[in-house]
């Protein structure tokens, strides 16, 4: 019998987008969450303020721009 590797997690999420998260230009809320350490409720609650600089709408799915995410967490001592 033939034995197949099986890919871990973090493998199969990379080669499946081919990009790695901190070269993307946008962010599923899931994505932000993990490269943040900050809850998915949390980063939905941000992306609902009026004039959130880092939200994205592609239709109705809200995604996270990730260059102004990272600013934004930067100037901020509590969230």
């Amino acid at each position: 019998m033939d034995k197949k590797e099986v890919p871990c997690e973090s493998q199969h999420k990379e080669s499946r987008t081919g990009v790695p998260i901190h070269l993307k230009l946008t962010l599923t809320i899931r994505e932000a969450a993990e490269y943040s350490n900050i809850g998915i409720n949390k980063i939905d609650s941000l992306l609902r303020q009026p004039n959130c600089p880092f939200v994205l709408y592609v239709g109705t799915r809200k995604l996270v721009k990730r260059r102004e995410f990272e600013d934004f967490i930067r100037r901020q001592l509590i969230i």
